[in-house]
């Protein structure tokens, strides 16, 4: 899109010429934009040519860049691309701005040019336009001139897409702004949020381009449309001058997820939680996760950990990336690091994944366990022996960790020589899951007892002690060899006073003191407290003995206990040379130093130092005695040898009982050693010391946040190649600082190896949080190094979600609502918590879980559970009790939760109490879904149960094994309050039955147990049904339309047919429910037992095939798939090589059947909806001459299956044959005794091609006669005759049964030339009836099929009726009925013509109209009348209708009237000719005159004729069902090919109307329906029955026959009857005459009541017989069968008392013929008019609601005055 603005002042306003342009769809890629270059139309025409009259050159010429007082030319060319001379009038310009020097006519030779040469010369600034006109002989054309001015254009898109976008995001994409004009054109962008345009403003000279950058900036998740304006031109004209660009957007809300990506499992991988398990102290273990982003939009996240104030050194958890971008779709993987310090804690931190414009945030819950390393000795006592003084022994010990991670441990015991025991290696690591081998060196220096109870410091855990004992003999003293068991008094005195060698003595004296397995002596008495002192020992802390130890045994924190339980100290326990412990102190610069050694037993000890040679320290004594519970002093020396350098030692002092040699070696008490750690430097004033290089690690340690005695350890490293010094320094805060004991607190640690520190302290309150710092001075210097010290006490702090308070919703009496509930821990403390409810209240609440540990930061879900017991609010108060997990049952702490809840009942109902399914197909799955509503306001749990019931009173079964047919999907569950459940459902019938189901409900108590007795919600209700088709009506065509709708009823055997398919299937023919190919041989198995034949009828050899079709009908109310399954559709296909080859007979015979198509059927399978109807076809091909049999299996997809045999007959050409529909007969009973019984009749059909002559075996008759008393029990009245090929005979015949029995009779039929026939024709005799016995008439026996109503028409017919077969039920003989029917054309272009046969039944059928004609969508009203015989008889009838369409008839005539002219022609013409005809001469042919329906052509004779006008098309069949032309009129067309036939007939199409009547004798009529002998006759009383038995009686003479007088009268009085029904005046005086007396009747002639005089013999009474006159009677039997009952003499019936009748006065004022013609017309009339719908039978009538008409009428003036008389009398409106 460009936007322009043009000069000023234009010369005229015309539109720009726009060319097409192409449209992209801008939604393929966001940011791609449309543009239309509008605005540049001068170039673009210039640049473009156009053709007008074969001339080429450019529609309009352009002058943009002029000036003024100038000329300018431009040159218009015009090229012929005609292929002929042009020549042109030029009509120049009008004004006179525009000229041209050409002439006015130019000419122009194809494929030249002309050059015009065109100048402007302008004198303003404006726009300018002309047109130069060119006019040729075949028309004119213009090209415009136009001066344009330049303008501000600027060319931008109509729209911009922008990508999509999440909300709180941005996306931005560019489109080009270019200026498109002459002009410099400034810009400015005016646009709203969310969107952004950049540069807002510039400036753009001519031809420029920009690129403009649009931010799409979404708050919400919408479609954002909005227009940008931008404003342009000069400063001035910015804001007239504006252009639009619609900017599309489209935001949507992020979303994402984490999953874990080392899980399987969808719910793993979104779970919450990441675990790291257990990591060493120290190391770092790395964890992945990934950011999925499900969303179509990027999604920009952040990650933070959550603080929470927990971890004072920083947080163990590490995370890589704490913000990013996901695509959409994609994925981003992080990183989480643990590098756990604080070895048996778990930590907890959450992850906090935020999503900028997402709804919703997510956390990730961090976890791990830190463990330290598992270290054990292979044996805690390392026994030396007894050594020789001056010697050494070594021995071994196994350091084994069992942990997987890496331990580092320290030995605490000076191996450079101060000791007499050694460790080597002293210090070290141990790898994980393997062991160290230890060396221990025993080199003693005196003739003493050696003990020493070493500490092997481990990092991150409590040391382990390992006792070293040995004893050193010398030649002059042996002491006592101290052996293991030696040290148990020894350990047992930590908690009980050892007492001295004198008590030992007497104990041992004692007989009460016995000797443990130690060898300690225990008094008896003492046992118990033994044990009780052994468990202490073992439960003793490791730290506290190593602390003990350091200390000299004098523990400052534990002063008084470290007395009563050490035997020997020393103070101090450290000793520092040329060193100063804090900054104010001076340096200490002594070489001696004295300790202290105090005995606290009370025997005389010796004390001996260990001396070490070389070594710069000493003591002196070097050993002494001390009395018991003395104290004695000693003097450490510090004598270097070496200058500038740095010393250490421990200097050890063993002290033992010195008068102990006199006991026994079980009870020798070992000796104790006491050690003192000393360090010095030699440095020289002005030396400078070593630079120390060390590593501490960790920097700083945590104490746990109680008030108890903790421990932690460090590792102080020497990474230098010099030895290191160090000692604790004690900073300014003393307090502090004396609140933390480091042991050791110095010492010396050669090059590369490590001391392990110790920490100890009691937390206190007022300790910093951010906790203080330790300073280790190194090697003597201002060189220190810190050691960071959080030890302060927290509370246990517990948080409760909620505020404390826990809602719980209105929950049902007795069920259960559960909730779930947060408690987190606040503190650094483990703690341990524990939920308490008051025991009232427990039935009430109760949570899970109730108890559990809370590691620090942690947070746990409780779910708390309410059920209450009635109907009330409840509060609730349960307390939750907290401790630390280090001080179990101390410092307990509570919280109180407010629980609140509410107990309602609830219900639950259905919206429809009773669910009616319809219909259900037996055997099917049907899914349903019953909505439970529960409009309480608390949900409620239930199980549901169902309960069946059959409604069907014939049907047996038994409820117990009946299987439920309808199946819960779920049958318990919970609906929320005021809310909806669809409970889905299968229902399967398993028979057909009407089911009931009862769906009931039980509400559930919290255990899930039942609480309620079975409510019934809802009635669920189907039937089971199968599916059923029916055959509504049968059609014929081909070889067999003849045929009659009876017949073709009974070859079909349709009655049985339809009875099976509304029968129910059985269980083997529900063993494919659908048609399957199941049969691995030609000749499927069967399953099923019902057989039924289909009898095709018979034909002549290679006629037109049979044709049959069949109205399938759907009367069930489900859908139905129905199939007819040849033996090939039910085979089992193979693969070729598996085919044998072998077939038998029958096989092979099918195979000839189905591959030459004998039988075929269209469709062969098909679905039928409820109610549908579908034409089936049968065709049977007559071209082999055989009795064709073929097995066809009927299917219906879950219903019956029935074998059908497919037989039909094919005849050869000459051969005489009578087809038998059936070879059974049943006559109707007839009552014993009867003197006239019914004729009945037979059918034979002449199948054949040849009339056929058939005779009855009179002998089998005369042989029953004679058997029967010479009584006539069966008689042929024509046992002898012809039978038309194609056509039918009906054997009539008298059954008069002489006892009552069921008589079989077996008759031959003759036929002459051909076979005979034996027909067992069954008849059963009845007793005479009696009153109330059933009426002998109305047995059906030969009941013919139902009369049906054709609704709709078959495919292909045209005409159909509105009845097939007319039943007039019982009516005496010599009687006359009638009915009425009608014939519709259902086509709606076709006119079709109608023809009635004559000659059929003539005597007693008689159809008005006979023939005629129906337009396109007509209707026509048909009379049928019957007359009966004189005789009884049992009538079916067949009559036929042809019907030839009106354009089939019209082709015929005029291709009959051109083969006449040409016949003419050739009669008067001939042609003689010299050249030899190479072409056969076409000759006339004539046929027999077929009788066309009508015109009639008359016989031609033969002649000689020209070649063919035309040829002889196929042969049409019109109005028929098949137009296959037949294998014989092949072969004539092919003999005939060059000749001209004389054009047949159109064949028509054939209709049937089977007339059914049963004619009794008058007597018999009397007797067995009185209530309808009125119906037909007035003078029945007076009649005898003829006791005649001739078949055949000549109406009475006399009958009025028609007139043109009576025509007249006829017609006049219809006329006068309807508008006297029309008249309300005539309607209103009939009221009044309605009670006067009749003032005339008219005598009855007796020739109504006369009777031929020789025709009947004399009867018995004086009465004459009574004479036939057909009289419509009887009214409309209904506007749905639209056929109307006419009987004889129905007006007025008087089959009463013969005097009686005779006295009645007659009152007809006409002759009863012409009342019957008038009443027949007005009755056909209403007919007609139903049939169009103009007749409402439940409208008013008309002398009610109608007014009074105001046509004119005149009135005599009595009857006036009686009008106004009864006016004035009567209340208005009657």
């Amino acid at each position: 899109m460009s936007a322009e603005i043009w000069g000023p002042d234009p010369l005229a306003s015309v539109a720009p010429w726009k060319p097409s342009t192409t449209v992209k769809d801008i939604k393929q890629d966001p940011g791609i934009y449309q543009r239309q270059r509008v605005g540049k139309h001068q170039r673009q025409a210039s640049s473009q040519r156009s053709c007008f009259l074969g001339l080429e050159l450019k529609p309009e010429l352009v002058w943009e860049d002029w000036n003024l007082q100038r000329e300018f030319t431009k040159t218009l060319v015009l090229k012929n691309v005609h292929s002929k001379l042009q020549k042109l009038h030029v009509r120049p310009p009008v004004s006179k701005f525009f000229t041209t020097l050409s002439s006015e006519m130019i000419v122009i030779s194809p494929g030249t040019s002309f050059s015009m040469p065109i100048s402007f010369r302008p004198l303003q600034r404006c726009e300018y336009e002309d047109s130069i006109e060119f006019q040729g002989k075949d028309g004119s054309f213009q090209v415009c001139l136009r001066a344009t001015i330049p303008c501000y254009a600027l060319e931008v898109p109509d729209s911009v897409l922008l990508p999509l976008c999440a909300v709180q995001n941005s996306s931005h994409t560019t489109f080009l702004l270019k200026n498109v004009s002459k002009l410099q054109t400034c810009f400015q962008w005016e646009c709203a949020a969310p969107y952004q345009l950049s540069p807002e403003q510039g400036l753009l000279k001519p031809g420029q381009e920009c690129l403009i950058t649009v931010i799409f900036q979404p708050q919400e998740a919408l479609v954002y449309q909005q227009q940008a304006r931008c404003r342009f031109g000069e400063e001035e004209d910015k804001a007239e001058n504006s252009c639009t660009v619609l900017l599309q957007g489209l935001a949507k809300y992020p979303r994402l997820q984490l999953r874990n990506p080392g899980t399987k499992g969808e719910k793993e991988q979104c779970s919450s939680e990441l675990h790291f398990g257990s990591v060493a102290v120290g190391q770092s273990l790395q964890k992945h996760f990934d950011i999925f982003n499900p969303s179509p939009v990027t999604a920009s996240f952040s990650l933070s950990i959550l603080s929470c104030g927990v971890a004072l050194l920083g947080s163990e958890f590490s995370c890589d990336m704490t913000r990013g971008t996901v695509e959409p779709g994609g994925s981003l993987r992080t990183t989480v690091t643990y590098t756990p310090a604080v070895v048996d804690m778990v930590s907890v931190e959450y992850l906090s994944l935020k999503c900028r414009g997402g709804l919703s945030k997510t956390e990730l819950k961090l976890t791990g366990n830190c463990v330290g390393p598992t270290v054990s000795l292979s044996s805690s006592v390392v026994d030396f022996g007894c050594v020789e003084e001056g010697g050494a022994v070594i021995q071994t010990v196994e350091l084994v960790n069992s942990s997987p991670l890496e331990a580092v441990y320290q030995w605490d015991l000076d191996c450079s020589g101060n000791s007499v025991f050694s460790i080597q290696p002293a210090s070290g690591t141990v790898r994980p899951h393997s062991h160290t081998t230890l060396k221990a060196v025993y080199r003693p220096m005196q003739p003493i007892a050696h003990h020493r109870r070493v500490a092997c410091l481990i990092l991150h855990r409590d040391p382990m002690f390992l006792d070293l004992i040995g004893t050193c003999h010398s030649e002059l003293q042996k002491p006592p060899i101290l052996k293991p068991e030696n040290l148990v008094p020894y350990k047992l005195h930590w908690n009980h006073r050892q007492d001295t060698p004198d008590t030992l003595s007497a104990m041992q004296q004692d007989h009460n003191v016995h000797l443990d397995q130690q060898g300690v002596p225990c008094p008896v008495e003492e046992q118990s407290h033994h044990r009780l002192d052994s468990a202490r020992t073992a439960s003793r802390h490791p730290m506290e003995e190593y602390f003990q130890s350091c200390f000299g045994h004098m523990d400052p924190v534990s002063y008084s206990s470290s007395l009563s339980s050490s035997f020997v100290s020393v103070m101090p326990s450290e000793l520092l040379f040329n060193h100063k412990r804090s900054p104010s102190s001076s340096t200490v610069s002594t070489t001696s130093q004295s300790v202290s050694i105090t005995n606290h037993t009370r025997g005389k000890l010796r004390l001996v130092w260990t001396a070490a040679q070389d070594s710069p320290f000493s003591v002196s004594p070097s050993s002494c005695d001390l009395a018991p519970l003395k104290s004695t002093s000693f003097r450490v020396t510090y004598d270097p040898k070496q200058l500038n350098t740095l010393h250490g030692a421990q200097l050890e002092c063993f002290a033992y009982y010195k008068d102990n040699h006199h006991l026994q070696d079980k009870v020798l008490c070992p000796p104790w050693c006491v050690i003192v750690r000393v360090i010095g430097h030699s440095f020289q004033p002005g030396k400078e010391h070593f630079i120390p290089t060390c590593s501490l690690n960790p920097p700083g340690v945590v104490f746990p946040a109680l008030s108890v005695l903790s421990y932690r350890t460090v590792l102080l490293k020497n990474c230098g190649d010099l030895p290191l010094t160090f000692c604790l320094e004690h900073s300014s805060n003393d307090a502090l600082a004396e609140s933390v004991f480091v042991v050791p607190s110095c010492g010396l640690i050669q090059p590369g190896n490590i001391q392990i520190l110790t920490l100890r302290t009691i937390p206190t309150e007022d300790s910093p949080k951010q906790g203080f710092s330790l300073h280790l001075q190194l090697n003597a210097t201002k060189h220190t190094k810190e050691l960071t010290v959080v030890s302060v006490v927290e509370k246990p702090c517990v948080s409760l979600e909620g505020d404390s308070s826990l809602y719980f919703q209105h929950t049902a009496v007795g069920s259960q609502t559960q909730r779930s509930h947060h408690i987190k821990n606040l503190s650094r403390l483990p703690l341990r918590f524990q939920w308490s409810i008051p025991e009232t209240d427990q039935e009430l609440i109760f949570v899970e879980p109730d108890a559990g540990e809370l590691h620090p930061n942690e947070s746990s879900v409780q779910i708390w559970s309410f059920s209450p017991l009635a109907e009330k609010t409840y509060t609730l108060r349960p307390t939750l009790t907290f401790w630390p997990i280090q001080t179990p049952g101390c410092n307990k702490s509570h919280l109180t939760l407010e629980v609140v809840g509410m107990g309602s009942k609830g219900f639950i109902e259905t919206v429809k109490d009773v669910l009616d399914l319809g219909e259900t197909l037996v055997g099917s799955y049907r899914s349903i879904q019953v909505p439970l509503n529960n409009n309480s306001p608390c949900p409620i749990s239930f199980c549901l149960s169902v309960q069946q019931m059959l409604q069907d009173e014939d049907l047996t079964h038994d409820p117990e094994t009946e299987p439920n047919a309808l199946q819960l999907d779920c049958d318990r569950g919970t609906i929320a309050s005021h809310s909806k459940m669809l409970l889905r459902s299968t229902v399967r019938p398993h028979r057909r039955a009407q089911y009931l189901w009862t769906i009931s409900y039980q509400t559930l108590d919290s255990s899930g147990r039942v609480s309620s007795t079975p409510q019934a919600v809802c009635e669920v209700r189907t039937k089971g049904v199968f599916p059923t088709l029916q055959v509504i009506d049968v059609h014929s065509g081909g070889s067999v339309s003849q045929l009659s709708k009876v017949h073709l009823w009974k070859l079909f055997s349709l009655d049985t047919f339809n009875e099976h398919m509304l029968s129910n299937p059985s269980s083997a023919e529900l063993t494919y429910t659908t048609p399957t190919r199941h049969s691995l041989s030609r000749s499927p198995s069967i399953f099923t037992k019902t057989m039924l034949d289909f009898n095709f009828g018979a034909a002549p050899l290679n006629s037109e095939p049979s044709t049959f079709v069949l109205m399938f009908h759907n009367p069930g109310p489900i859908p139905l798939d129905w199939a007819f399954l040849f033996p090939e559709d039910q085979q089992i296909e193979l693969e070729y090589w598996v085919e044998t080859g072998e077939f038998s007979s029958t096989e092979l015979y099918q195979m000839k059947v189905q591959n030459n198509h004998l039988f075929s059927i269209s469709p062969r399978s098909g679905t039928l909806l409820p109610g549908q109807q579908r034409a089936v076809y049968f065709t049977y091909s007559h071209e082999f001459a055989a009795t064709d049999r073929f097995p066809v299996v009927f299917k219906l997809s879950y219903g019956r299956e029935i074998l059908l045999n497919f037989q039909g007959v094919t005849v050869e050409r000459d051969r005489p044959y009578l087809h038998f529909a059936s070879k059974q007969h049943v006559f109707t009973s007839v009552t014993i005794g009867d003197r006239f019984p019914p004729k009945q009749v037979y059918e034979l059909h002449n199948g054949g091609a040849v009339p056929v002559r058939y005779e009855v075996d009179m002998a089998v008759l005369s042989q029953l006669q004679v058997d029967n008393f010479n009584h006539p029990v069966l008689c042929c009245l024509n046992p002898e005759g012809e039978v038309l090929p194609g056509k039918a005979v009906m054997l009539e015949w008298i059954f008069s049964p002489l006892e009552a029995k069921m008589y079989h009779m077996d008759v031959p039929i003759h036929v002459q030339d051909g076979d005979s026939t034996l027909v067992r024709f069954e008849g059963c005799g009845s007793c005479s009836p009696t009153l109330g016995s059933t009426n002998p008439f109305n047995s059906s026996e030969t009941k013919a099929p139902d009369p049906c109503v054709q609704r709709v028409p078959f495919p292909g017919q045209v005409v159909f009726l509105s009845e097939d077969i007319v039943s007039l039920g019982d009516m005496p003989v010599c009687s006359k009925s009638s009915r009425i029917f009608f014939m519709t054309n259902v086509s709606r272009t076709e006119t079709v013509h109608y023809s009635w046969d004559k000659q059929s039944y003539q005597q007693v059928v008689q159809i008005h109209p006979e023939k005629g004609s129906l337009s396109p969508g007509e209707s026509a009203l048909c009379v049928l009348t019957f007359t009966s015989t004189d005789y009884p008889t049992r009538y079916q009838l067949n009559v036929t209708c042809q019907v030839v369409q009106d354009a089939a008839l019209t082709l015929f005539h005029n291709d009959l009237q051109r083969w006449e002219e040409e016949k003419a022609r050739q009669q008067d013409e001939f042609t003689i000719t010299d050249k030899v005809l190479t072409e056969i001469q076409g000759v006339l042919i004539d046929k027999e005159p077929a009788a066309a329906p009508l015109k009639s052509v008359p016989p031609f004779r033969k002649y000689k004729t020209l070649p063919p006008i035309c040829s002889s098309g196929s042969c049409k069949t019109v109005g028929t069902i098949c137009t296959k032309t037949t294998r014989a009129e092949r072969r004539a067309k092919r003999e005939t090919a060059k000749s001209w036939r004389c054009p047949e007939p159109p064949q028509p199409a054939l209709l049937h109307l089977g007339v059914n009547a049963n004619s009794h004798g008058l007597l018999d009529y009397l007797t067995h329906f009185p209530d309808q002998s009125n119906k037909h006759c007035r003078c029945l009383h007076s009649a005898q029955q003829p006791e005649t038995t001739s078949s055949s009686i000549p109406l009475p003479a006399g009958l009025p026959s028609h007139c043109p007088d009576r025509d007249l009268s006829m017609h006049v009085l219809t006329s006068l009857l309807r508008d006297i029904v029309d008249d309300p005046a005539f309607i209103q005086h009939l009221i009044t005459l309605a009670s006067k007396p009749i003032t005339y009747q008219l005598p009855s002639s007796p020739s109504h009541c006369s009777c031929p005089p020789s025709s009947l013999p004399s009867p018995p009474c004086p009465t004459p017989p009574p004479q036939p006159k057909a009289v419509l009677s009887g009214t409309v039997a209904g506007q749905k069968e639209l056929h109307n009952t006419v009987d004889s003499e129905g007006t007025v019936g008087c089959l009463g008392n013969s005097p009686q009748i005779q006295k009645r006065p007659h009152t007809e004022h006409v002759p009863a013929d012409m009342s019957e013609d008038v009443l027949l017309n007005t009755l056909q009339n209403l007919m007609m008019e139903a049939v169009r719908g103009e007749l409402v039978l439940t409208a008013h009538p008309r002398t009610v609601l109608t007014p009074v008409s105001t046509r004119t009428r005149r009135l005599s003036r009595a009857m006036a005055e009686e009008r106004d008389l009864r006016n004035k009398n009567e209340p208005a409106g009657i």
